[in-house]
């Protein structure tokens, strides 16, 4: 039997760790993010790792993601673009946790044409995890899109990621839902959220701070429910996200969530753009495996 070993995504909402034996997951702990922790980092991963190795003893643990910012686990820095995977890794961080050896991946930095500062944490174990899975991306030029609270937007050439654009579409879809008056109060009306999502991508073409209203608007004057309106903010953000990334009749790859997966690929089909899609969490634990090497 394979000696176990941990891979492990670490965002800024949630902690997702995975005990495997070879290629297969045996087990799955959850766990805070690293923006809502109450004691260190690592505190929280050697909590859960002594729930392991209470089971056996574990041969190494490699993360990605914020477990490798400033003031989290270890500060693992960002490689630049171009990069490819052996570029990327040799910028890794080591340190032990509860006995165990643990591997940091770094981010990915890069600059656009105008010369404006990207990040990213964690997308890039995904995207590099994709080319495992799919080995057709690595030949020529692809573009690859990771919805979530950042939006990622990622160019491919020839297996090497060399640049990216970020779009906070989740975050932003959070404030205006959650925190503005644009969704209105907690009434009955008509209308689901799909409905209102299709309404927003229709209007995502127009001036944004002006289609916004109609959120509120339709609600007072329409009788609309509050679940269209979140959904037509949300379709006028991923909308408008994607009339500014996706040239027409582009083909695109998504990785991520499925149902969140589902929304972009309505607004490229829009665009007459061609959506794939690569499961989130299979893309990460493929990357994660191909940083941990050849003794996974």
């Amino acid at each position: 039997m394979s000696e176990a070993y941990v891979l492990g995504d670490w965002g800024t909402s949630r902690l997702r760790l995975y005990r495997m034996s070879g290629a297969d997951p045996t087990a799955r702990l959850n766990g805070p993010g690293t923006g809502a922790l109450e004691i260190s980092a690592e505190s929280v991963l050697a909590e859960r790792l002594e729930v392991w190795l209470g089971e056996g003893r574990l041969a190494d643990v490699t993360l990605c993601g914020m477990a490798g910012a400033p003031g989290a686990l270890l500060p693992a820095g960002y490689a630049p673009c171009p990069a490819d995977a052996n570029s990327w890794l040799a910028s890794r961080a080591t340190t032990q946790v509860a006995g165990v050896n643990v591997a940091v991946l770094p981010g990915l930095s890069c600059r656009t044409e105008a010369g404006v500062p990207e990040v990213m944490r964690g997308e890039e174990t995904q995207v590099f995890g994709a080319l495992v899975l799919e080995p057709s991306l690595a030949q020529g030029e692809n573009i690859v899109v990771l919805p979530g609270t950042h939006s990622k937007w990622v160019r491919l050439r020839n297996g090497s990621i060399t640049g990216f654009r970020t779009h906070p579409t989740g975050e932003l879809f959070a404030l205006l839902a959650g925190q503005s008056t644009l969704t209105g109060p907690d009434m009955p009306g008509d209308g689901t959220f799909q409905d209102g999502f299709a309404r927003g991508l229709v209007r995502s073409h127009e001036p944004f701070t002006s289609a916004l209203f109609e959120a509120r608007a339709a609600r007072m004057l329409d009788g609309k429910s509050k679940d269209w309106s979140r959904g037509y903010l949300s379709g006028l953000l991923i909308g408008g996200e994607v009339r500014a990334e996706a040239g027409a009749g582009s083909d695109i790859v998504l990785i991520g969530d499925p149902s969140l997966c589902k929304l972009y690929e309505n607004g490229l089909l829009r665009l007459g753009c061609k959506a794939t899609r690569i499961d989130g969490d299979a893309a990460v634990v493929a990357g994660l495996r191909l940083a941990r090497g050849p003794k996974s």
